[in-house]
Order: structure tokens, then sequence, then C-alpha cells
């Protein structure tokens, strides 16, 4: 028995694992993986697989970063986890002073929580008790954009719009108001980006109108819905949506968990609109992919409705045992060097510029509807018929040929449905872009064979 093969049977014995269906491992194998050297991850019988999606979009300076490495290193020597309640340390008090200099400006408060999740449930405990605490005690509702996602505890899901993840737990969420997204996919022929983003726009402000004395914020991931199958629209939308949201006295929440630090080419995806959000959720890239870490940073006026004796029981009382982990900060800290080290973004956009470049000709292909792409996110959307945009069903699991085709070819994909997308770590070089496309490009071809 091989190395890999025995770890597979141990792990079906326990292992539960995220966002699958476990009984296709009876014939769909698990790649138990060993080690990781920049965007290559190596499994026990010594196979080898870029990692094309960062491991689930976290990873964005490559697997053991040695710079990295040594400053988690160093933090474990000295300090490994303290309470937060009534105690501090050094790399949350540094970390927090960066983000509050780097992020859109008048963000200023940093709460930190474990996850993406977690971060959306503490913008939405925010929000609401924040206007609670101001006296307006009839809003109790969000706004949310159809196609949309924030992650999968009861309040994210609640916000969210993906049916295959929200459907079975309706009974248990909140009623959210939906509003169609902006997602340029849907425009008409000859459309731009901003004029459908424009366009769609006209339903949010409706929904505001009618809705702004019960609602406490709209939330938006801004340019991208990734887990919605990397769908992307015009920034003009998020300039219009933080003018109304002022006019009509409801937050802004941006969702940047998969979007910060540089996936959409700029170091955040609001910065394209020129906009600061009331609160703005991080996650992900926050510490290269190292450690769980998100933190919810808010403005200074949310933070001072919350600033008072405590036998006004106005304090945010929502917590986490792991809020604001040293070895986490630590992470963040060095990924923030690295950002200031190197000019990551300026790269960033070579890079993206050659993954557009690697794809180019699968823009004819009879089964592609659509080639986008936002900075370090390009997606490639397979579709049944090209001329009446009829999509295969989803029953016919193609995306799931065009990654049983990379991992036989080396290349981690995990489609998003019918959509092949790549957002590998920044540190992928021309050659493995190449590799990737081609790849990409052959499960392509194999998985809309009729």
């Amino acid at each position: 028995m091989s190395e890999n093969d025995s770890r597979k049977q141990r792990d079906l014995k326990h292992v539960w694992h995220p966002c699958s269906q476990m009984k296709d491992h009876e014939w769909l194998p698990l790649i138990p993986i060993k080690s990781g050297k920049g965007v290559w991850l190596e499994d026990f019988d010594g196979n080898k697989y870029l990692d094309a999606i960062s491991s689930w979009w976290v990873n964005i300076f490559g697997h053991a970063n040695p710079f990295i490495n040594e400053r988690i290193r160093a933090q474990l020597e000295q300090l490994e986890h303290v309470i937060l309640a009534g105690f501090t340390h050094e790399p949350v008090i540094q970390l927090s002073e960066r983000l509050a200099a780097i992020t859109p400006p008048g963000l200023s408060r940093c709460f930190y929580a474990d996850n993406g999740s977690s971060a959306i449930e503490v913008a939405l405990k925010m929000s609401y008790h924040y206007w609670k605490n101001r006296g307006y005690t009839k809003k109790t509702k969000f706004i949310t954009l159809s196609n949309s996602y924030h992650g999968e505890t009861l309040g994210a899901l609640a916000v969210g719009d993906v049916a295959l993840y929200k459907e079975t737990y309706a009974p248990l969420l909140m009623q959210a108001i939906t509003v169609p997204s902006p997602d340029c996919f849907a425009r008409e022929p000859g459309a731009t980006w901003q004029q459908h983003s424009e366009q769609m726009f006209a339903r949010m402000r409706e929904t505001l109108e009618q809705h702004a004395e019960e609602v406490c914020a709209v939330f938006v991931e801004p340019l991208v819905q990734c887990a919605g199958g990397m769908r992307m629209y015009d920034p003009i939308y998020l300039k219009l949506l933080r003018a109304a949201c002022d006019e009509f006295n409801v937050h802004l929440i941006a969702d940047e968990i998969a979007v910060g630090f540089g996936r959409t080419g700029t170091l955040f995806a609001c910065e394209q609109a020129g906009i600061s959000p009331d609160i703005m959720c991080l996650s992900k890239g926050l510490t290269g992919g190292y450690l769980p870490l998100s933190v919810a940073v808010s403005t200074e006026d949310i933070y001072q409705a919350f600033y008072d004796d405590y036998a006004k029981l106005t304090a945010f009382l929502h917590s986490h045992s792991y809020t604001g982990n040293p070895l986490a900060c630590s992470a963040a800290l060095a990924t923030l060097d690295l950002f200031e080290r190197d000019d990551v973004i300026a790269n960033n956009r070579v890079t993206a510029a050659t993954m557009a470049d690697a794809v180019a000709d699968l823009q004819d292909h009879p089964h592609v509807a659509e080639i986008r792409q936002t900075g370090m996110i390009l997606a490639i959307e397979m579709i049944k018929d090209k001329k009446t945009r009829a999509a295969y069903p989803w029953q016919e699991r193609r995306g799931l040929k065009v990654y049983q085709h990379g991992l036989q070819q080396g290349v981690l994909l995990r489609p998003l449905g019918n959509v092949v997308y790549f957002m590998p770590p920044y540190v992928i070089n021309h050659d493995e872009i190449r590799l990737m496309a081609r790849v990409a490009s052959d499960g392509i071809h194999l998985a809309t064979r009729e």
C-alpha cells in the first residue's frame, strides 16, 4: 500500500471534510499533502500539484514562505496566546495600527475574530447594536445582493444568496432583503460593465427608498462575487451605493474577505471606487494563508456608540476564545511587511496580464461563454450553448471533470460549478501560469465534449 493510500484509508474512518459529499470519495481519491513550497503542494507519494486556487483563496505569498515562517517561529518562542479581554499584546497592537493606516479612510477600530464567517457575524451584530444604542429600534433588517455569499454560520448564510448553501437551512435564518446583483455576465449585448452596473443600481435605490427605516446595513462583496461563480461588476456600483447609504442613513458593510489584500488589482477592492465602508470585513489573505484570523474594521462613530458607563449596558460583548491570537497577528504583520518590501500590486498587474494572455485563445471556444477578470482573479465560464447562453445542467458536474483532469496533470483547479477560475498565490511565475492555463484549457475541452 502506498503512503497516500494508507492515509486515505485512515482519513475516511474519522474525518468529515468541508463542502463535500463524502460518498464521492468512494471513487474520487483524496489527496494527502505532505508539504508545500511556493505555489506547489506535494503528496506522500512524491506527486506535485500547482495550487491554482491558493488553497481556498487564502495563500498569497506561497506555501512555507521563509519570511512568514521566521516571524511565526520567533513569536512562538515568546507568547502563543493570551486572552484579549482585559489584556493585550504587541502583535495585536501593531496590526491594529497598521490596518487603520492602510484600510480606506475613516476605518480606525479593529474587532478580531477567527475566520471570515465570524467577522460577518461581528459586523451584523455591530451594525444592529449600533442603531439600537442610537435609538433606532426599528432597524433590524439587512439588504444583500442576489448570488452573494458571506459565509456558513447562520447570520452569514442569512445575508448570502447562493441556494446551494442556503436553502437547506432556510427555516433557521432571519430574512434579508435581496436586491438583484449588478453581475455583468447578465448585461445586454453591447453594454459596458459600467453601463450595466449603473442600470442595476436603480433596484438598490428603490429598495433603500422603501425600506431604509428598517434597514441596518447593506452587505456587499466589492467587485467580485467569488463563491457565486466569480461574477464581477464595475466600481461605479460601489460609488453609487456609498452615496445612497449616506443619504438613507444605512451602514455599508464591505465583505473583502476574499477580495482584499491585492486580489482585485488594488490592496482593497473599495479603493477602485474611491469609497470607505462603515465596516470592512477581512480574513483569508490577512495572514498570508497561514493561520485563522479575521477582523471587522469599523469607523470611530460606530465605536463611540458602544462607549459608555458599564451600567448603561451598551457594550459590545461579542467574543471568541482565540480573538487576536498573537501567532496569527504575527503572520499578518509579516504579510503586510511583504507588501511593503516588494512592489506586490505592480507585480500582480504583470502577472494578471500574463494570465489573461495565457487563456486568450479560449475566447472562441464554442462552450466558453465568457472569460472575465478583475486583477488576480480570472474566471472562464463553460456553457452548453454559446448563442442562447443555456447552461449545462448542474447534475452533469462538468467542473468536476476539469478538477479531475487537473489533478492528473499536477494542477489543483477547483471549479465553482461550470466556472473554472484562477486565483493563484502572487509568487506564481510565468512558466507556472502557462502550465496552469494549458491544463485548464485541456480540461475544458475534455469536459465540454458532448
